[in-house]
């Protein structure tokens, strides 16, 4: 046995579905922000939401403890509630949904793009209601959705649009950050991430007024902040004119997100070569659809999903034990609402079928920005051997 036979088959070697990126910078700001004695929402958070914006060139960022906490600020301050309907994809991941249930809102769920996964332009306008107050669009796992028509569609009937993009920093539509082009962006800093705080969030907007209320919203309605208070010459007495939350970010997170900041770049950079390789070795595989990727759309691969067409749910999910077997971390690509026990009954008609197909066929590969050459291809061996036993090119099963 050769070598590298020998290293590839060791019991002990497994490869994450993803792993965070942190280096001494992240440590250093870190244990600066732990002795400085802020470490709740303070200097670093003001910091963080200032580079923040101009990243992806919004003109405010705010703040908070979660990706699903800015969908559901954002939804809230806007008056979505009780009475309206918000249209959102069924293929997304439940927090989607479970934001706009939380603001007393109805959710309408519709199909997705057989090609990119994405929320379907047709399917949103035949979905349109009387009853419609926002469009929540979901930029996949990092492929930004096609903006500029659901935004016509919006503008047209005097519909707010949202912008999902817990999953995609560092991802780019028509040349812009995603996080510009619209009125509210909503980012998560989760582990699986590209840019990680461990938890956390950020709204991005235009509307000045509407950021001020979202920073008094995120804690407790508060009408000054802790650090105004600190800054200020005198005794400040604080203000509650509406009912508020406890949603804030931490300085500790946000000393970890500015060190992330500053890395991003290489983080997109490195994903975006890991992604076009296993783009180019896999779409050689008949068994494998490879993800399309509109023109106007630079994703970020925050996580790397492929198709197995013709198969079903069962059989993909024997795909991912078998990979698991072999030391690779794997899991489902994409969820339908739709199908989880919470939400059975929000289905109200309109086809979903696509969602139903790519809740069946997809599946996620290890994607993270150090991910070596050699990790990936152990990878992608291991997962030719599954397809060749399980998925075979004629289309047999196993």
């Amino acid at each position: 046995m050769s070598a590298k036979l020998s290293r590839d088959a060791r019991p002990d070697r497994r490869i994450p579905l993803a792993r965070p990126s942190f280096g001494p910078e992240e440590e250093a700001l870190l244990l600066e922000t732990l002795r400085s004695g802020w470490v709740t929402q303070g200097p670093r958070v003001e910091a963080f939401e200032e580079r923040f914006a101009r990243a992806v060139g919004a003109e405010h960022a705010v703040a908070v403890s979660s990706g699903t906490a800015a969908l559901f600020l954002s939804l809230h301050a806007l008056g979505v509630g009780e009475g309206d309907e918000v249209v959102v994809p069924s293929l997304t991941f439940i927090a989607s949904v479970n934001a706009i249930v939380h603001v007393g809102a109805t959710p309408v769920l519709v199909d997705v793009d057989d090609d990119s996964h994405n929320l379907d332009p047709v399917a949103v306008a035949s979905a349109l209601t009387p009853r419609t107050r926002a469009i929540l669009v979901v930029h996949q796992l990092g492929l930004p959705a096609d903006l500029d028509a659901i935004q016509k569609l919006a503008d047209a009937n005097g519909i707010t649009l949202v912008e999902d993009s817990a999953c995609a920093m560092g991802s780019s539509h028509g040349g812009r950050p995603v996080g510009s082009s619209t009125n509210l962006g909503c980012f998560s800093f989760h582990p699986r991430k590209v840019l990680v705080t461990g938890e956390g969030g950020m709204i991005t907007t235009r509307d000045g007024a509407l950021a001020a209320r979202l920073r008094r919203l995120r804690h407790q309605g508060m009408s000054t902040s802790d650090l105004e208070r600190h800054r200020a010459d005198r005794v400040i007495r604080e203000r509650y004119a509406e009912v508020g939350y406890n949603l804030r970010l931490s300085d500790l997170h946000a000393a970890v997100g500015i060190a992330q900041l500053e890395k991003l770049d290489g983080f997109v950079a490195a994903r975006r070569a890991l992604g076009a390789r296993y783009d180019a070795q896999l779409a050689a595989l008949p068994q494998v659809a490879v993800r399309g990727c509109p023109p106007y759309a630079q994703p970020n691969y925050q996580s790397y999903v492929l198709r197995l067409p013709g198969i079903d749910g069962e059989t993909r999910d024997r795909v991912l034990d078998a990979l698991h077997a072999r030391g690779v971390a794997t899991r489902r690509g994409l969820m339908a609402v739709h199908r989880e026990e919470a939400y059975r009954e929000a289905h109200r008609g309109g086809s979903l079928a696509v969602s139903e197909q790519l809740d069946d066929q997809t599946l996620l590969l290890p994607m993270y920005s150090d991910l070596s050459r050699d990790d990936q291809d152990f990878v992608l061996d291991r997962f030719r051997e599954v397809l060749n036993q399980l998925v075979p090119p004629d289309g047999a099963r196993s």
